[in-house]
């Protein structure tokens, strides 16, 4: 049990220094995340499209 109090308060002291972002820069990193995660997903989306595309026409043509 000692090596788990012990544990927790290692812990503790090194979460207080940890440097945290303002919560201006979180809004700020999360609001990219989010665009380019969506903007992957649309060029990942509009190649899956065109390649589906080009693989049913091949595939018809035989």
């Amino acid at each position: 049990m000692q090596k788990i109090i012990q544990f927790l308060k290692e812990a503790y002291a090194e979460l207080k220094k940890v440097s945290w972002p303002s919560r201006e820069q979180t809004i700020h990193y999360t609001i990219l995340v989010i665009v380019i995660s969506l903007t992957v997903a649309i060029i990942l989306g509009l190649l899956d499209n065109t390649f589906s595309g080009f693989l049913s026409k091949f595939i018809l043509k035989n």
